[in-house]
This record gives C-alpha cells, sequence and structure tokens, in this order.
C-alpha cells in the first residue's frame, strides 16, 4: 500500500475524495491535515471528523493553517458551491471524535522524515500547510515520493476569477513557494477535472444503498450538482476535483502528463492566483512538475464509483 497524507478543507468533493482514500485499498491513508479554503479551518476539521466517522475510520485529523502565509487576503468562503456549513447543508450531528493536538505542517514533516521516499502527500487545499511545512523542515523535499496537486488551470480558465483556481487562489503565494521548492509535483488542475463528471443517476445508487455514508455522500453531492447546474446549465454533474487527486496517487495512469514550468502570478491585478505555465517549444527554465493534460474520464469514474461508499 503507498503511504499517503490527505490535506483537505472540506467541502463536498473534499468529502467524496476522504471516502475515496479510505475505501481504497491501494493506499493508506498516514492522517488528513486541513485548512482554511471551502470554509475555516475549523469547520474543515469539523467536516473531516463526520465524514470519518460514517467511514468508521480511525484515520486522525490534524489542524492546520487558518490563514494564508503571507498576506491576509482570504478568499470568501464558497457557501454558493458547498453550503453553509461546507457539505450540501447536511450538518446535523457533530461527531464524536476528537482532533489531533498536533499541528498540520509538522505532522507532515514528521511523517516524511519517518517514511522516506515512500510518502505521498495529496494536497486538494491551499496549499499553505505544504508550504510551512516546507519551511520549517526544507529537507522533506528531497524525501517525499511525490506532491499530487489539485489546483490549478493552465490551459483553461479559472473557477473562482476568470483566470484563478480556487485552491490557488486561496494563497497564491504559498503555492508558488511550493512551485518553486523543487518538490516533485503532479498537477491536477481544471484542465482535467472539468471532464471528470459525476452525474445524478450515479448519486442515486447512492441513495439507494440506505446506508449512513451512502445517504450523507448522496445529499451533499446532490446540493453540489444543483450548484454546477446554476453555474453551468445543463453540465448535467458535478466535476469531481479532489476525487481525481486522489485517483492520480492511485492510478496515474488515469491522466496523461506533460512536464512544463509553472509559477503562480501573484502581482495581476485581473490574474492574481493565475498558473502559468511555459508552453513554449523551447522553455526558458527546465520543467518543474508534471502537469495532467488529458484524463481517461470513464476509467477514473468507474474506479471512484467501485470505492466511495
Amino acid at each position: 500500500m503507498k503511504p499517503i497524507i490527505l490535506d483537505v478543507d472540506t467541502g463536498i468533493d473534499d468529502a467524496l475524495a476522504i471516502s475515496y482514500a479510505v475505501n481504497s485499498p491501494e493506499v493508506e491513508l498516514l492522517g488528513v491535515t486541513t485548512c482554511f479554503g471551502n470554509v475555516t479551518v475549523q469547520e474543515a476539521t469539523r467536516n473531516t471528523l463526520l465524514v470519518l466517522e460514517h467511514l468508521d475510520s480511525s484515520v486522525p485529523v490534524i489542524p492546520g493553517a487558518s490563514k494564508p502565509l503571507f498576506v491576509s487576503r482570504v478568499k470568501a468562503s464558497a457557501t454558493h458551491i458547498h453550503g453553509e456549513d461546507g457539505i450540501g447543508n447536511t450538518l446535523t450531528d457533530m461527531s464524536t471524535r476528537e482532533a489531533s493536538k498536533q499541528y498540520g505542517p509538522q505532522f507532515i514533516i514528521d511523517q516524511v522524515r519517518s517514511k522516506p521516499h515512500q510518502v505521498t502527500i495529496i494536497t486538494v487545499a491551499a496549499m499553505t500547510n505544504l508550504a510551512l511545512a516546507i519551511m520549517q523542515a526544507p529537507d522533506i523535499v528531497g524525501l517525499v515520493d511525490k506532491v499530487v496537486v489539485m489546483g490549478g488551470a493552465v490551459t483553461r480558465a479559472g473557477n473562482v476569477t476568470p483566470h484563478a483556481e480556487a485552491n490557488i487562489y486561496a494563497d497564491p503565494e504559498a503555492a508558488d513557494y511550493v512551485f518553486a521548492s523543487g518538490i516533485p509535483i503532479t498537477l491536477v488542475g481544471l484542465d482535467v477535472t472539468m471532464e471528470t463528471l459525476l452525474p445524478k443517476k450515479d448519486v442515486q445508487v447512492w441513495r439507494d444503498k440506505q446506508t449512513a455514508l451512502s445517504t450523507l455522500l448522496a445529499d451533499m453531492t446532490d446540493f453540489y450538482i444543483d450548484a454546477y447546474e446554476d453555474f453551468y446549465p445543463g453540465i448535467g454533474g458535478c466535476g469531481l476535483h479532489d476525487p481525481l487527486a486522489v485517483g492520480v496517487a492511485i492510478n496515474p495512469d488515469f491522466v496523461k502528463t506533460k512536464p512544463l514550468y509553472v509559477r503562480v502570478d501573484l502581482d495581476g491585478f485581473h490574474s492574481l492566483g493565475r498558473t502559468v505555465g511555459d508552453l513554449r517549444s523551447k522553455p526558458a527554465n527546465e520543467p518543474n512538475m508534471d502537469v495532467c493534460l488529458e484524463v481517461d474520464a470513464e476509467r477514473f469514474l468507474e474506479h471512484f464509483l467501485s470505492k466511495v461508499v
């Protein structure tokens, strides 16, 4: 089994990613670190604990960053996409589990150092926790197996601004710091995640199972699909952004990648948070990551649906 750390800001697709990871025998989930983003870090921690309780999982939840790395700019909570509680307004009970007293970035450092060249870090939130970990312990750059990042949009429009994807926009300075650190990255951006649409008919299959987990995931995902329909009339489903990052960690063959040099625009008034890839035939810099540009959506969706509930 591949040891992984999942770094989340638990909204709806994060919840699906957590369930996917816990139920996939190909990976060993060492812990879930939480961050601000879709919701506050406290809400992300609460939501993560609730999902893991429904999964009967004892995986530790470790709270992390509550604000961006350098700049006090904070992206608005995504209540229009994820609901007031972050999980489709499904929150009725609090988890009986408690979060770890450890700090998310320190957990990342400790796990990577204890399992050199083995751990995959999957970030599906602002990249603040990973940036803080690298700042404190630069040696982990050479000790991780790889980092799979759900974030960015190298070849298509953003989803929170015309140019920026939400996770990068939440803390562009942290993302750019990680991108420049030399840590091995696979970027799973909107370039591919918007091709992985989950239709309502598949969510109904979950509902028909009538378990606590399947009902919770069905309720929140129906909310998510309805929000997508408001933004993209006729789209017929929701993008499986965060689950695809987990899928790529499990099976890199779900996607086709291209080595590119990518940095984050930190200065543009209209393009702050844009992931800018050097697509020229003779780029000026050596590639710093593998960017996913194609996805076998059918194969991925089949695997995801076979595991998630």
